[in-house]
């Protein structure tokens, strides 16, 4: 395999000096241009002080510091890169612009030079038709800060020689990154995979389900992701969010999973995208998140009764356990005593859903969702229907509360906020193995990565929390709704039929 000595980088924003800074780290001459002079005076002295602090904090000598820098070439022209074996661009997302950009590169460097994008959203394929040699077009897509993360896409187009991307993932390596391999389709895997968590937490709020600070309490504490929809989309900014959720739906050619919502599109016409103009779906004067402090439980009634409904086995079995572990033994009478609180725990429908499929007393009636486990301290989610009267809403909440567990108490909706939003995330991790964009492995190596979610990746997560409950999920959801985004990927379905892993590829031929 050829080694890479010189590396062109075109762009001397984030992205540009963030791969400049790891490629130099790793001894490697990079060669950095930008249309703007400036530019790049300004990332070679951010280079520096980045340099200069490692030093201080002796995670480099002075000597291997100024070396790295010295590493960092300045080029004035694109003339000055005509010796590099791989130039990678990180110009604005514009087809034109890096088509134009490599159409030039081509009649400069030599024919064994390899060309790479950093393109976020568009097609490798498309870049690369620009060139009078697509095959050695690949694309290469870092994240912001490049240094801090530690995951990389490498895209074979369509026509693309899939040696070059060999190159790249040893080179990856080589930087200290975790390479993964995608083919060319929008989103590639870690855009494609993160829609999901943010397009199902939209269609939640869209519903009036919670607001947004609770749907995002629930997805930190009791789904266990480090971050709420509302609040990655604030640290993103809405004014990148928003045009991603579009694109993608549109090269997929309006695929219900990727419908983005009217939601952002308003809150980006206001200029509200985030952490970056001071407000987006929280404030944040002087840099700070404003929240407001949830409201006390109520208080709970004496002599409480509770029915547990027997109709969904992991549920029931889960919620028994929990009243008990409360100090209260559910009654087992066949059918609800009068005065008795009526819980069901559904999976994927709604609480007006199961009232009337078994006839319950609606007004007695809340929902308990029990997928993601009912420890102590895990946040517990009930749900209420639009006929649940305030009296059995409270002692729900004080009930569920009893031994200082935090609750959160929500509006009706297919599949509670954390089944529809978790289901949907592996829903389309499962999608994407279908479709062969990627490996099982790298699937879940890319998205734990790039987007720090729990349990290994979606694919492990889902067959922690049980594959067959999240097939049961969509099902439910898709039955209560109609709604076409919630059919279950045929990876998914055919994988629980089987008894099969969702990281388990099909068999051998």
């Amino acid at each position: 395999m050829r080694n890479i000595d010189i590396v062109g980088v075109v762009g001397a924003g984030a992205m540009g000096r963030g791969i400049a800074q790891i490629a130099a780290q790793a001894g490697i001459t990079v060669r950095l241009f930008d249309v703007q002079e400036q530019a790049i005076a300004s990332a070679r002295d951010a280079l520096q002080t980045v340099w200069n602090r490692q030093v201080e904090k002796q995670r480099m000598s002075a000597d291997e510091a100024a070396a790295a820098l010295q590493r960092v070439v300045p080029c004035s022209k694109l003339e000055d890169m005509a010796d590099a074996d791989l130039i990678i661009e990180a110009v604005v997302e514009r087809l034109d612009v890096k088509g134009e950009l490599f159409r030039k590169l081509e009649g400069i460097v030599g024919a064994d030079c390899i060309l790479a994008s950093n393109t976020s959203s568009l097609s490798i394929t498309a870049i690369a038709s620009a060139c009078e040699d697509p095959s050695r077009v690949v694309g290469y897509h870092f994240f912001n800060p490049v240094p801090l993360m530690k995951v990389v896409e490498v895209i074979d187009g369509v026509r693309g020689d899939p040696r070059h991307g060999d190159v790249l993932m040893d080179l990856a390596r080589r930087m200290g990154h975790t390479p993964v391999r995608a083919k060319d389709m929008p989103g590639f895997i870690v855009n494609h995979g993160g829609r999901g968590m943010n397009i199902e937490g939209l269609k939640a709020a869209q519903e009036c389900v919670a607001p947004f600070p609770v749907i995002d309490a629930i997805m930190r504490e009791q789904a266990g992701f480090r971050m709420g929809p509302f609040e990655l989309m604030d640290l993103t900014g809405l004014d990148v969010s928003h045009p991603v959720m579009e694109s993608i739906y549109q090269q997929f050619y309006d695929e219900p999973r990727f419908r983005p919502s009217p939601i952002t599109a308003v809150r980006v016409a206001g200029g509200l995208f985030g952490r970056k103009t001071g407000e987006g779906f929280y404030r944040y004067p002087e840099g700070q998140k404003v929240i407001e402090a949830e409201a006390a439980a109520p208080a709970l009634p004496d002599g409480l009764s509770v029915w547990v409904a027997p109709y969904h086995s992991t549920g029931h079995r889960r919620a028994a356990a929990l009243l008990r572990e409360l100090g209260v033994e559910p009654v087992t009478s066949e059918k609800p005593p009068r005065d008795a609180l009526i819980v069901v725990t559904p999976y994927g429908e709604d609480t007006a859903t199961v009232v009337a499929d078994y006839q319950l007393d609606g007004r007695r009636t809340v929902a308990l969702d029990t997928f993601f486990g009912l420890e102590p301290g895990k946040r517990r989610v009930v749900m209420c229907s639009a006929a649940t009267l305030p009296q059995w809403r409270d002692a729900a909440h004080a009930l569920f509360a009893k031994d200082g567990s935090p609750v959160s108490v929500i509006a009706d909706s297919a599949g509670f906020i954390g089944q529809r939003v978790v289901a949907a995330i592996i829903n389309v991790a499962c999608d994407i193995a279908q479709q062969g964009i990627a490996t099982p492995e790298d699937i879940d190596l890319a998205i734990s990565l790039g987007l720090g979610y729990p349990g290994g990746g979606p694919l492990s997560l889902g067959d922690t929390l049980g594959a067959a409950h999240v097939v049961d999920i969509l099902r439910g959801m898709l039955r209560t709704t109609g709604d076409m985004r919630y059919r279950s990927s045929l990876w998914l379905q055919r994988r629980v039929q089987l008894g099969m892993s969702l990281r388990e590829s099909p068999a051998a031929g």
